[in-house]
């Protein structure tokens, strides 16, 4: 909530409402913050972000009911997952340290180098809900192509892809907004930010890679050991 004025902020504002004004004046014009709508405007999207989170991620596990066959292969997929974002994560440590140390001395803020660490812990734990809802959505949108058609299988579908969007943004508003009510300085943030984007660069090269070699072992699978040609329909990989 803001609101423009053109009266000094000493006359009508707290030191820490003038603090804000001055690093985002422009002009003659200043944006001033509410304090008591602040709590608000970051709590209650973030509780809507979540109420639909979970309701997506509910939807989603409830979705049929399938054969043996398949929930050997989902849980294989559900397996595989885990193990490539844990394998990827063990790494990350070791970055994301590296890192907290390199902007705590290169900025000479720790409170922006917790912040970085804050952002790193975020995205991570966006990667794996989201990880986590989509593997289980693979064998209920198969299924309901099989026996319900194309429109239950979408709605199933997007229904899982939706829970990783709405954990990256419901938790990006909730950690831009708390770390901002703590500290009151926006300079930190992009401390926060460069930690968010630097986990998901890293989940984006290493999912491709691992999604790019699980395709190349299904294909020869499907050519070695089924003995099913080149392109064959039968072999979606």
């Amino acid at each position: 909530m803001f609101f423009r004025k053109k009266a000094s902020a000493s006359e009508a504002f707290p030191q820490k409402a003038q603090n804000r004004i001055i690093q985002c004046h422009t002009g003659r014009e200043e944006i001033v913050y509410d304090n008591d709508d602040e709590t608000c405007s970051g709590i209650l999207p973030f509780a809507a972000f979540v109420i639909l989170r979970f309701y997506l991620a509910m939807k989603v596990f409830k979705a049929g009911s399938w054969d043996e066959k398949m929930k050997e292969i989902s849980d294989a997929i559900s397996e595989g997952a885990r193990a490539f974002l844990m394998a990827e994560y063990k790494i990350l440590v070791v970055f994301v340290i590296v890192l907290f140390v390199l902007i705590g001395v290169g900025t000479r803020s720790i409170v922006t180098a917790i912040c970085f660490v804050a952002g790193a812990a975020f995205s991570t734990l966006a990667g794996y809900f989201g990880m986590q809802v989509a593997t289980k959505a693979n064998v209920r949108t198969a299924n309901a192509a099989m026996k319900s058609g194309m429109n239950r299988a979408l709605s199933i579908a997007f229904s899982g892809g939706a829970v990783m969007g709405l954990c990256v943004a419901g938790l990006g508003v909730l950690g831009v907004n708390v770390i901002y009510l703590i500290t009151g300085d926006i300079d930190v943030l992009s401390g926060f930010s460069f930690g968010a984007s630097s986990i998901a660069l890293f989940a984006r090269v290493g999912g491709g890679i691992y999604t790019k070699a699980a395709d190349v072992g299904a294909d020869l699978v499907g050519k070695v050991e089924a003995g099913i040609p080149e392109d064959d329909p039968r072999n979606p990989a």
